[in-house]
């Protein structure tokens, strides 16, 4: 009896082995492949289980179904927007990338815009609260973290405030992220009349659950359909992890653009609600223009064909005809993003990545460093900021073309997660941008080829087995 227990778990094992070989490298990057592979062939039905519960960006059959219907609501809120559809006026080289975001994201380049850059975290805080404050109509939130803490109540309090006001109020919370919120400030919010809803929700049983680590990072407010906020804000207090205090860049958005934000935001309700919010004409007033930049919405997430985020970052590096700085908490790049970067730097680009000292997520961390040998062989050049947890996203390409929002550089972002970027395509705010990226540059030490080469062999050892993982991270 023992003899045939072995060998049904010898067979069983080499089973697991030869079949996954042949279905884990489908659809896959050979480096995910790579690591899933590892790890099930040492370990077959533990790499069998996590893989069934994580290794594809799994959307239920319902999902699928709602992202027709999402495409066409999205579709008719652009169909209102075409008087205000602009080309920009950018170098041949931009061209084919601009046409890249317009084609992956639905949405077109809108004239008419203003953008406001806030570094500042709790003035950003205030000028939300602000405009909570100011709002007649509808005010419209979605986050991936709100807390149940000093900035989450004092955004809690403004939105009940605002619902006594009779101003229509609706708050989506990631499920995961938001869980503590959802149920401490979740009940006295709905109470006051605020529309809660959790987004991707966890279960396996439930009928819309996708994959569990599926998430919706977006960070988006929208007021009154005239003005918005975007980037990598969340609403929490800045030091709400201990010995971390968290800085952020997030863009104050008013003219059209708004709309486009709109529409992302309500799709996302409409996902989890299966209703379309009334009022239409409310939501999405006509717009006047409130400056001259011209901009656009990309939406991104496993619930589109191909990996928007990632493919248009890499067209606008290949674009890059001068400079390049790219600000990201997290950085594990894929072979394309690694390859357009050390390209760029190569051809002659000024090539300038700016990451935080400390870490937030050790594991994240070391499998980060493992890229920076490359880069700096390449003549990337690595500002390591040491004044805050720099947790701002955000991209600018010559003086051309900025991109700030909740997107990470790192195959999350770029596969597992719901983000949105904001495209800007006007001087002034990159030059503006410009401004932010040199005080990081000032508060940062800039790392050598040398200095890395130098770091001890245990750095260098947990580094390199961090990055095994780093398809999973």
């Amino acid at each position: 009896m023992v003899t045939f227990w072995a060998w049904a778990f010898f067979i069983a094992e080499w089973a697991i082995r030869l079949v996954m070989l042949f279905y884990v490298p489908q659809k896959r990057s050979p480096a995910a492949a790579r690591t899933w592979l590892l790890l099930i062939f040492i370990e077959p039905f533990l790499g069998l289980l996590l893989y069934s519960l994580l290794g594809r960006a799994y959307m239920p059959k319902r999902r699928i179904e709602l992202l027709e219907e999402v495409s066409q609501l999205i579709k008719r809120k652009v169909g209102l927007l075409e008087s205000h559809v602009r080309r920009p006026d950018l170098p041949p080289e931009f061209l084919q990338a601009v046409r890249l975001a317009e084609n992956l994201g639905d949405f077109p380049i809108l004239g008419g815009n203003h953008v406001e850059l806030l570094p500042d975290y709790d003035g950003a805080i205030g000028r939300l609260v602000a405009d909570i404050a100011a709002a007649r109509r509808h005010v419209n939130l979605l986050y991936y973290l709100f807390a149940d803490d000093k900035v989450g109540n004092r955004v809690a309090d403004a939105l009940i405030e605002a619902v006594r006001r009779g101003v229509v109020c609706r708050l989506l919370l990631d499920s995961f992220a938001s869980r503590h919120a959802l149920r401490t400030l979740g009940p006295r919010l709905r109470a006051a009349g605020v529309e809660v809803v959790a987004v991707l929700p966890l279960g396996f049983f439930r009928r819309k659950a996708a994959r569990l680590d599926l998430r919706n990072h977006r960070k988006i407010a929208v007021l009154d359909g005239r003005i918005a906020y975007v980037g990598s804000q969340n609403i929490v207090d800045a030091d709400f992890k201990r010995g971390i205090v968290y800085e952020e860049l997030v863009a104050r958005v008013t003219g059209p653009v708004v709309h486009e934000l709109q529409a992302v935001l309500l799709a996302d309700r409409f996902f989890e609600t299966e209703t379309e919010a009334s009022e239409e004409e409310e939501r999405f007033p006509s717009l006047d223009h409130t400056g001259d930049v011209e901009a656009q919405t990309l939406p991104s997430g496993p619930g589109y064909p191909f990996e928007n985020n990632l493919r248009l970052i890499v067209a606008l590096l290949f674009a890059a005809q001068k400079r390049v700085v790219m600000t990201t908490p997290y950085f594990i790049p894929d072979d394309t993003l690694l390859q357009a970067m050390t390209t760029a730097a190569q051809r002659g680009v000024e090539v300038h990545l700016v990451v935080s000292s400390k870490a937030d997520q050790w594991l994240v961390g070391l499998a980060q460093r493992s890229y920076y040998g490359e880069l700096l062989a390449a003549g990337v050049r690595i500002h390591v900021y040491k004044t805050h947890f720099l947790h701002a996203k955000h991209l600018s390409i010559d003086d051309q073309v900025a991109l700030i929002g909740s997107t990470n550089m790192d195959m999350r972002s770029f596969a597992l997660q719901c983000e949105v970027s904001l495209l800007v395509y006007d001087e002034t705010v990159v030059k503006a941008l410009h401004g932010v990226q040199q005080r990081y540059f000032d508060g940062s030490s800039v790392l050598t080829a040398e200095e890395w080469r130098r770091r001890p062999f245990l750095a260098r050892l947990f580094q390199n087995l961090a990055r095994l993982v780093d398809t999973v991270l």
